[in-house]
């Protein structure tokens, strides 16, 4: 287990705790290294660390080792003594020569015995934070007490390269709407931990819903999300009638990449929402949704 990175009794500010976590992860490169334990070290759940990394950084915490070791095979293969490439990936923490090869022509464009030979072209990647639309937030003066809600849905199980699929499951459920039991029209998207969480393979959780009266029963297939009453960051998110995702990822990037370390609130280990009104339009400029982050307050 890795050690707690900071042992003060004073509270940590989340962007020193994502810069304490980066400076552990090039400190241990070559060291056993996992999202648990950098989530544990820094007094966070494995979800809530990954968003505020991936926030601040823009690639994911095991994302950002992978990449990292990856550099340092290329310099082992540049200018270190001469190094098996099973070894090499190996080190990288790939399970075989053929993940570790593949890996590295996706970063370096050639293979890793291409690039040995000085077949060196630019990089196809970058651990520099993707151009994206402007997310046009803005955010409540303070936390909002919300109700409990029962949200009924279908969920699946994401990661950072998976999301780009969040769209298609929406397509899947609204055409099932509304429900027997249903309360309002307007719907949810339910964030959660996923199962996997721990080596980030499925890190999130998404369930796409509505609310349902505590008496309904669900259709078969669908799953059901009790939330507690509790206090949440509220932002409101007004789209400009283009493309939706890239709007949304732009929005996930500015909240927990910003707002939420600068806001000075404790997350709390619940889910968080994305919330979207009756009749919402997303190609419709001027259209909003808003994003529910769970906090102490």
């Amino acid at each position: 287990m890795i050690p707690a990175m900071n042992a003060s009794p004073q509270p940590v500010h989340p962007t020193d705790r994502m810069d304490l976590a980066r400076r552990y992860i090039e400190a241990n490169l070559e060291a056993p290294l996992s999202l648990s334990d950098l989530a544990d070290a820094s007094g966070l759940s494995p979800y809530h660390f990954t968003r505020l990394f991936t926030g601040r950084y823009g690639f994911s915490p095991m994302a950002y080792v992978r990449h990292r070791r990856l550099e340092g095979a290329a310099e082992k293969l540049r200018s270190g003594p001469r190094t098996t490439l099973i070894e090499l990936a190996l080190d990288c923490g790939f399970d075989s020569q053929e993940g570790f090869t593949r890996a590295f022509a996706r970063l370096f464009g050639v293979s890793p015995g291409r690039y040995r030979a000085g077949g060196r072209p630019p990089r196809k990647e970058s651990l520099a934070m993707q151009t994206e639309p402007v997310a046009n937030l803005t955010q409540a003066p303070a936390p909002a007490r919300k109700p409990g809600l029962r949200i009924a849905g279908l969920g699946r199980d994401f990661n950072e390269t998976t999301a780009f699929g969040i769209p298609a499951l929406w397509d899947e459920f609204e055409p099932q709407l509304p429900l027997a039991g249903q309360v309002g029209g307007g719907t949810y998207g339910v964030c959660c931990a996923g199962p996997g969480e721990q080596n980030l393979q499925q890190g999130l959780h998404y369930v796409a819903g509505v609310e349902i009266a505590a008496d309904a029963m669900p259709p078969p297939g669908f799953e059901v999300v009790d939330l507690q009453a509790r206090a949440y960051l509220v932002f409101r998110q007004v789209l400009n009638g283009g493309p939706l995702h890239p709007q949304m990822q732009a929005a996930v990037r500015e909240i927990w990449g910003e707002r939420v370390p600068n806001s000075g609130f404790t997350l709390v280990r619940a889910p968080d929402l994305e919330v979207y009104p009756e009749g919402f339009e997303p190609e419709k400029a001027g259209a909003c949704v808003e994003w529910w982050i769970p906090v102490e307050a």
